[in-house]
């Protein structure tokens, strides 16, 4: 049987919402490897645009680039020598060629390719690229690229794209396959014409072409000039659809019906409600905290659902203005739900809030996942007939099962751990009406980052720390320091403090220099011998991980090894140390978070930032934190000089459409769409008009398409 020389393809009648599982050609594991990428559907392929351009246009003289350190370049010459040999291990082969060019001479290095024994020889024409370094033997390059050029032939070279991968997809195969969905894309008229989301009176405003134009630019670029006019194109097109999700679901909701809140509109209950507040919690609210709740407050007595954005530093307070919020719900006769990511801060939300609101007549519930079976019946009979006033839960508030007598009010805490379609879940429990909702960060945003990220939600700032919250002293240390660090962790110990000390993995097959496992192991038998020292991590059950809680708010343990499980919801007032080691891989707002585990009761509290002294960049960007302790502050570095990509929650809240852009560099041009966005929907918000139509398409297929990624 003749083999098929390349992959062909069904032409489906939707090309752009094509499932790749559903494309002719397309394997059960290429699928898969697509699917590591986010990469779903044939719209996703055709929009999983290259990061940077390979110029194979320019080729050098082996002359010019021999004495060059660390230089890609293109090369072309004759082999003069060549060997290829076979290795053991996970690298099979390693081919050498010496090449000339009439200028000099260079040796090529490829690792891997047994193939390259059949294709090249002694005498063959050949180009190559790679990065050129200079030893004492002379010029070496390690290929990256290469091809046989026959004898006269005039190479006429390209921009080759280089796209995102993952381990097993080649940049080639990716390559090939993009060329052909948008070879097939535009061959369906149906699917050009749902190509371009934006209105052609945008396109003519800001000088555009069309979005076909910019993807076959941007995937095929005759220079970099054109690679660049696409790439602008497409990051505003972008954050136009950003902006426009947005705008859609704030019009959704201000059509919404709201739960009648109507018995605290009176000004006698609010004074009530007011003096209840302050007496709500044992300590007095911050100024911060006050603006907070009388912004949640306004928001649900009015006829329309509250859609809200609460963020705050660490320690800022922000329980304290949900449970003022469920507060009012209870007095207003309603129901309130609170969905955590984890059972641990489900648990840890539920001890602090259920003794607090109790005391005001509130009752409270816990359902999680690790609940028996008979207790959990129980729970979801009772918030069913309305004998609970406040759930605090993890997904299992979600299930089917869950029915609420009468939701008024969704909190859901450190949101980007939720999908959009899983918050949309929550809401749908209330029935009849659309439930005020209150979703929660404790990873500080710049208020401009906030607004275009969640641009359908008002936005509430908890910029100010409660009074008598002592500042986290932080220290950059090398790991030649180790032993000096644990011998002061070992004397706070001693002082009757707790510790953390967070590893960046688990175990050693992930290539981390510490591992939880093998420093808990080494730690129990050397710096910390003879204290109570656990581990905790991620792949451990959720009983294993609940007890090893239990067991470190109990103060029992000493000294708990731990990865990033800790970053969020931990709160142990006893702990004054964290010791973060390879802290060079992690985010500067990953690592204040980490910070903000310590320093949360009233003695002196450290933390120290373990990294190797790679480079002087590094140590300057650890030098941030040791700098400040204002969540803000650091955000703002963390989002300079990383890009926004590392954002915690954007991949949950529209910035997986982001492909191109980056909220950083780019918050102009978010500006410039979101304005074009805000002209359309006070016009159209329904987009109805036939000017929209292509918009709306777009929009209700980036739904189909989230749809998609929640149950694949």
């Amino acid at each position: 049987m003749a083999r098929a020389t390349s992959p062909t393809r069904k032409v489906p009648p939707s090309r752009l919402s094509t499932p790749l599982s559903e494309v002719g050609g397309v394997t059960p594991a290429l699928v898969s490897l697509f699917a590591r990428l986010g990469v779903l559907t044939v719209g996703d392929l055709i929009r999983h645009y290259p990061y940077r351009y390979d110029d194979l246009r320019e080729i050098s003289q082996i002359s010019s680039v021999a004495n060059s350190t660390s230089t890609e370049a293109n090369v072309i010459g004759i082999i003069r020598q060549f060997s290829h040999v076979r290795l053991r291990g996970r690298v099979k082969s390693k081919s050498t060629a010496v090449i000339d060019d009439g200028s000099g001479q260079l040796q090529a290095i490829w690792f891997g390719r047994p193939y390259l024994a059949r294709q090249l020889s002694v005498g063959t024409r050949v180009f190559v690229r790679g990065r050129i370094e200079t030893t004492l033997a002379g010029a070496k390059m390690s290929v990256s690229q290469h091809r046989v050029v026959a004898v006269g032939e005039e190479l006429i070279g390209e921009l080759v794209p280089v796209y995102a991968l993952t381990a097993g997809l080649p940049n080639r195969v990716v390559r090939r396959w993009i060329a052909r969905a948008l070879k097939d894309v535009e061959a369906d008229n149906a699917s050009i014409g749902e190509l371009d989301p934006l209105p052609a009176s945008v396109n003519a405003r800001h000088s555009f072409r069309d979005a076909h134009w910019a993807l076959r630019a941007i995937h095929a670029p005759a220079s970099l000039e054109e690679a660049a006019l696409a790439r602008e194109r497409l990051v505003f097109e972008e954050f136009f659809l950003l902006a426009a999700h947005a705008a859609r679901r704030r019009a959704a909701y201000a059509g919404a019906r709201a739960p009648d809140f109507a018995s605290m509109s009176s000004a006698k209950a609010r004074a009530s409600f007011a003096a209840d507040v302050e007496s709500l919690m044992p300590f007095r609210l911050t100024a911060a905290q006050r603006r907070c709740v009388a912004e949640l407050t306004a928001d649900m007595l009015r006829a329309s659902p509250m859609n809200r954005l609460l963020q705050g530093d660490v320690g800022s307070g922000k329980t304290a203005v949900a449970a003022a919020a469920v507060l009012l719900a209870s007095r207003a006769g309603h129901q309130s739900a609170f969905m955590a990511p984890t059972e641990i801060l489900a648990m840890q939300h539920f001890q602090k809030l259920g003794p607090r609101l109790g005391a005001s007549g509130i009752k409270t519930a816990l359902l999680v996942g690790g609940l028996r079976a008979r207790t959990k019946a129980e729970t979801i009979s009772r918030i069913k007939a309305n004998e609970v006033d406040l759930v605090v839960g993890t997904h299992a508030l979600l299930t089917d099962d869950v029915e609420f007598s009468s939701l008024g009010l969704a909190i859901i805490d450190e949101q980007h751990r939720f999908g959009v379609l899983q918050r949309a879940e929550l809401r749908a429990k209330a029935g009849g009406w659309t439930p005020h909702t209150l979703v929660m960060t404790a990873t500080p945003i710049p208020r401009t980052l906030a607004q275009a990220l969640y641009a359908d939600l008002d936005l509430s700032v908890l910029d100010e720390l409660p009074p008598g919250r002592r500042p986290v002293k932080t220290f950059v240390r090398t790991p030649e320091q180790k032993e000096k660090i644990f011998a002061f962790v070992r004397e706070q110990v001693g002082e009757g403090r707790q510790a953390y000390v967070v590893c960046a993995a688990i175990d050693e097959s992930e290539h981390a220099i510490h591992s939880a496992v093998e420093q808990a192991e080494e730690l129990r038998r050397g710096a910390f011998a003879g204290l109570r020292v656990a581990l905790l991590h991620g792949k451990m059950t959720t009983r294993q991980k609940d007890e090893t809680m239990r067991l470190l708010a109990g103060g029992f343990i000493q000294v708990l090894i731990a990865t990033t499980v800790v970053e969020v919801g931990i709160d142990v007032q006893n702990a004054s140390v964290m010791v973060v080691l390879d802290a060079d891989r992690f985010g500067l707002a990953q690592l204040h978070q980490l910070r903000g585990r310590v320093g949360r009761g009233a003695e002196a509290s450290y933390c120290i930032l373990v990294a190797s002294e790679r480079s002087g960049e590094e140590r300057e960007r650890l030098q941030i934190l040791a700098s400040t302790n204002d969540g803000f502050k650091v955000a703002e570095a963390d989002f300079r000089l990383r890009g926004s990509g590392d954002l915690a929650g954007t991949r949950q809240h529209g910035q997986s459409e982001l492909r191109l852009a980056d909220l950083i560099r780019d918050l102009p041009v978010f500006e410039q769409a979101k304005k074009e966005v805000d002209v359309i929907f006070s016009r159209d918000p329904g987009l109805k008009t036939a000017a929209n139509a292509a918009l709306k398409r777009a929009l209700d297929a980036r739904e189909r398409s989230a749809s998609l990624r929640i149950t694949s």
